[in-house]
């Protein structure tokens, strides 16, 4: 009777050479293009805003990582899973700062941003969460006139100073000093400055909602980015809050020259991404609350009705 000789055969193992490891090959060539593109995104031109997309969505890139993890166990690659480690640290060394604690202590002044939306079915409702945060300034962008009244009247107890200038205003509970319209280069005006008489000293307040940007089509906004910048560059105010839609998120490079004067709240004192479009499921961040001259103790978002944007605060002190 021939001998039969026992062969062991490793389907599980990456160090048998077997379409298995093909496959697994495959997936770290995916972790390491995916590790390329999150350490790269800022190299893609920005031929009609495609850089400036991906930069926006950059932070997104974190989807990747899970399904390669699910196709390395899949594969039962181990090689495959170790590799996924890749994409996942240079992730991290970009945008993991986000979720690390931030802020704390106490907090003098507080203020929200909100986009109203032109076409709310229901301001006041929008309104009446924004002071329930118990901000000091609500700042409010796509004020239509048809709500103007409704939104007085949620406000004028709570906040008896406010102004209008187009479709942006500023409510506050303090002394508004004096406000002008800035012009932001566009066929209106939508953005406003105004001092505020706050108990620990002026504070020189921007409401802005910069163009609006398109897939293709991001010109307008990019040209009212810079303009505001160069507003700002000229503003001597030691203490100093810009709040409002910019149409950007700060991992855009479009928004450097804006970041380079000052700081983001977010980024300082809250956690997370504080993504806030679109309301019901945000993927990206174009609400901001920017500053100087201040601490920024806190920041968050939180979800108002009948917007299309979930709005954002910052607490400071100083």
């Amino acid at each position: 009777m021939p001998k039969v000789t026992a062969r062991k055969i490793y389907l599980n193992d990456d160090t048998a050479r077997s379409p298995l490891r093909r496959r697994g090959t495959m997936i770290i060539v995916a972790a390491v293009l995916l590790a390329a593109v999150i350490a790269g995104h800022r190299k893609v031109p920005n031929v009609r805003g495609l850089g400036s997309l991906i930069d926006t969505l950059a932070p997104l890139f974190a989807a990747g990582i899970p399904l390669l993890v699910l196709a390395a166990l899949v594969r039962r690659s181990r090689r495959a899973l170790v590799s996924v480690l890749i994409p996942t640290v240079v992730w991290a060394a970009f945008f993991g700062s986000a979720w690390l604690p931030a802020g704390g202590g106490p907090v003098q002044l507080r203020v929200v941003s909100q986009n109203l939306r032109a076409d709310n079915p229901a301001p006041a409702d929008t309104v009446a969460a924004l002071v329930a945060t118990e901000a000091d300034l609500i700042g409010l962008q796509e004020v239509a006139t048809d709500t103007r009244d409704s939104i007085e009247r949620e406000l004028t107890q709570t906040h008896p100073h406010h102004v209008i200038v187009s479709t942006v205003a500023l409510w506050s509970r303090f002394p508004i000093r004096e406000y002008v319209g800035v012009d932001t280069g566009m066929d209106w005006t939508r953005a406003l400055r105004a001092v505020i008489a706050t108990p620990q000293g002026d504070v020189v307040v921007y409401v802005v909602h910069l163009g609006s940007a398109r897939p293709g089509n991001t010109g307008t906004r990019d040209r009212t980015v810079d303009r505001l910048a160069m507003v700002l560059r000229q503003e001597t105010a030691q203490r100093l809050i810009v709040l409002g839609d910019l149409n950007t998120a700060t991992t855009d490079r479009v928004i450097a020259p804006l970041t380079r004067l000052l700081r983001d709240a977010q980024a300082d004192a809250g956690q997370g991404p504080g993504f806030t479009w679109p309301s019901a499921v945000p993927i990206t961040r174009p609400d901001h609350i920017f500053y100087r001259g201040l601490t920024a103790a806190s920041a968050g978002v939180i979800r108002t009705p009948a917007s299309d944007h979930r709005a954002v605060t910052a607490g400071f002190r100083g």
